[in-house]
């Protein structure tokens, strides 16, 4: 891990949104994104919970203009919802959404008067949530993984119209396998269509997104609107092909009802800063940013990652992300957030 490269400024913002079901609303002309510093955060690759308690509850009065942390949660969430923190596991123990930001959070959920019961959190896979400590011995609220094929829901589809080859863990993959008196032939196994996962589908009401500050090879970054995106279907890795416009259907995916709608929180996991080899955790690509970042707007959020991360990677040497990030432009387009950077407001909430 390198702490050469610099503490780059970074950005946060929040657009409200309502319930499930819901439209998304337009964006506000111009988005704030909010971030907390603080390099006693993590040292050696290890997080300092009590700091990033700190630094969370910073942001989360700051985004809803709230007095007090109960305030603030309260503001996003009543304890009638079921609600889901979606968190980034796939980058192991160290890439992954840190379990002190997200042990702070569930104890501002508690202090706004959410039931335990009604808190849980999730990723796809769960071998990736113990590998990132997130077990239930640990005293966590509830912990779900998707743990693919079984966990999506057959009858909530997503068509878009880049095609997909299926493998293991895509519903219908051993369904079009055995298709009876039929030889099986590659055009079998190609589909345009993904299914959502179950817990998005009949369980979580409301939504905190917690996604890391990560590239990703295909799409760009693995951000916001990747995070609550692509780990929650199957036949997923048609929307991080690098040929074509394939990315710009996550967009898409986010504004579906059962997703965007319900998220009241963007917080993306800044403390490790990773700028190539993405999602996976590549130690020689990253280093201690010790920063937080919150908002409601994903694309906002996405658009100044993207720009850091350019950053790091000119300083030493990569190419840029270029027309793997272009999708977030379309997002913007949408309507889903800002993209452009003199439309984003960057503003820290100090100590």
């Amino acid at each position: 891990m390198s702490r050469s490269l610099p503490a780059l400024g970074v950005a946060f913002l929040f657009l409200g949104l309502p319930g499930a079901g819901a439209q998304l609303p337009a964006p506000p002309p111009n988005a704030t994104i909010w971030f907390a510093h603080d390099e006693r955060a993590i040292e050696l690759l290890e997080e300092n919970p009590a700091v990033t308690r700190r630094m969370v509850d910073r942001l989360v009065m700051a985004v809803t203009r709230q007095p007090d942390v109960a305030h603030a949660w309260a503001s996003l969430v009543t304890p009638a919802d079921r609600v889901g923190i979606k968190v980034s596991t796939a980058g192991g123990r160290y890439l992954s959404s840190h379990r002190g930001v997200v042990e702070a959070i569930v104890a501002g959920l508690a202090d706004a008067g959410i039931p335990r019961a009604h808190i849980f959190l999730w990723d796809r896979n769960s071998a990736d949530l113990r590998a990132a400590g997130f077990t239930a011995d640990h005293g966590w609220p509830t912990v779900r993984a998707i743990d693919p094929p079984r966990g999506f829901d057959r009858a909530a589809k997503f068509t878009a119209p880049v095609i997909g080859k299926l493998i293991w863990g895509d519903l219908l993959f051993e369904e079009k396998k055995r298709k009876p008196g039929k030889p099986i032939n590659e055009a079998d196994q190609l589909s345009s269509a993904s299914h959502l996962a179950s817990i998005l589908t009949r369980e979580v009401t409301k939504i905190i997104n917690v996604p890391v500050l990560c590239d990703e090879s295909g799409c760009g970054v693995a951000g916001a609107l990747y995070n609550v995106t692509v780990p929650n279907i199957d036949n997923w890795r048609r929307f991080t092909q690098l040929e074509g416009a394939a990315a710009s259907s996550i967009a898409e995916l986010y504004a579906d009802e059962r997703i965007g709608p319900r998220v009241v929180l963007h917080l993306m996991d800044g403390l490790l800063a990773q700028y190539a080899g993405g999602p996976r955790f590549a130690p020689h690509y990253t280093f201690a940013h010790a920063t937080l970042y919150a908002s409601r707007d994903p694309v906002a959020l996405d658009a100044n990652a993207s720009r850091l991360i350019d950053a790091w990677r000119k300083q030493v040497h990569l190419p840029p992300l270029g027309r793997r990030v272009e999708w977030l432009q379309a997002a913007a387009q949408m309507g889903l957030g800002q993209f452009e950077e003199s439309r984003i407001e960057l503003r820290n909430v100090a100590p």
